[in-house]
């Protein structure tokens, strides 16, 4: 048990250059504390002490702002930075080596049973605020860029960036699309030309109702 958390601890001084000591990083990272909490929840989980087990994850929650299901699966080395609303589901499996910052979700997309939450391949980043949902696969050593929501499988040695979340950068190598940037659908957009489509066919009628009935006074 020391020695994973002397690790844990190693990892916070890799991945983070504002870490100054050791007691500091002990005493104030939310992220490292959620981990240590969700280790004796997880722990609990498989007694089948499902009460305890949540109270312990939710006692973690107030206080670190992070919420981990204490049935969800985390390897070694796991470093969440800041931390702050981060979710992590009850099917969720992490693997080593991963990192997520604050406002990621690790979630599922309904009321399904059974494998409904992410899995996370060793050496997995997820950037601020992405939202990756449903029993989908996010292959080793692939990133998910900030803000993206990620809803499909994504292959090893990948980038993943958009809402929904597509796959730009693979195995080093910019990923062709079909469409270029400026072609992408805009449902918005799209459906206020439609608007103004529809008000200038009306605007049409209404100065051919007042022709006609100019011609008629007349």
């Amino acid at each position: 048990m020391f020695d994973r958390m002397k690790e844990d601890i190693a990892v916070v001084f890799e991945q983070d250059p504002a870490a100054n000591s050791k007691l500091e990083v002990i005493l104030t990272y939310a992220g490292l504390h959620a981990i240590w909490s969700h280790r004796i929840a997880h722990a609990l989980f498989k007694k089948n002490l499902f009460f305890l087990a949540r109270a312990v994850s939710q006692v973690s929650r107030f206080f670190t702002g992070v919420e981990i299901h204490p049935g969800a699966t985390i390897g070694r080395r796991f470093f969440i930075d800041h931390g702050s609303g981060v979710v992590i589901g009850e099917t969720c499996e992490i693997g080593d080596d991963c990192t997520i910052y604050q406002g990621v979700t690790l979630g599922g997309t309904g009321k399904e049973k059974g494998k409904r939450h992410p899995t996370l391949h060793n050496n997995v980043l997820i950037a601020t605020g992405a939202k990756v949902l449903g029993s989908i696969t996010i292959g080793e050593n692939s990133k998910v860029g900030a803000g993206s929501v990620v809803l499909k499988d994504v292959p090893t040695n990948s980038t993943v960036v958009g809402i929904p979340g597509v796959v730009v950068i693979q195995n080093g190598v910019k990923v062709k699309r079909n469409l270029d940037h400026q072609d992408l659908p805009d449902p918005f957009t799209d459906r206020c030309k439609q608007m103004e489509d529809k008000i200038e066919e009306l605007q049409k009628e209404i100065d051919h109702l007042t022709k006609e009935k100019e011609r008629n006074w007349s």
